[in-house]
């Protein structure tokens, strides 16, 4: 396989996308981990951080079954390098308090498309 820099200088030359995004999986560091206390700080960080334009989506993921919520999530990261977006990850609460832990990784996006749907007067919003 190429060097990433590589995969992504030739993804733009066959004109895809090419959009760096960081993708963080966040896990509850044990059975005892108080998320639902942290919760309040990290999701005032995750607005702070959406209102920067450093935000691009958050949220949690269900278990492997798909039916039900183990307290894990991802969050996708908009930053100019990997290294920002490790400082991101490590200054959320739930991370800098030892409530989960994540690992993270680059993010090619090149493919896809998706819809926003905005209700003026209604003040709605929606994707799909």
């Amino acid at each position: 396989m190429p060097k990433w820099a590589d995969y992504k200088r030739i993804a733009k030359e066959r004109g895809a996308l090419a959009l760096e995004l960081f993708v963080v999986n966040s896990k509850p560091s044990g059975p005892d981990a108080d998320l639902p206390g942290t919760l309040p700080d990290h999701l005032a960080y995750q607005a702070e951080l959406e209102q920067d334009g450093k935000l691009v989506f958050a949220g949690p993921v269900s278990d492997a079954t798909g039916e039900d919520m183990n307290g894990e999530g991802m969050i996708i990261y908009r930053a100019a390098s990997l290294e920002e977006a490790r400082a991101l990850a490590e200054n959320d609460p739930m991370h800098k308090r030892g409530v989960r832990t994540f690992a993270i990784r680059r993010w090619l996006v090149n493919e896809g498309s998706f819809t926003v749907s905005v209700g003026l007067s209604g003040k709605k919003v929606s994707f799909s």
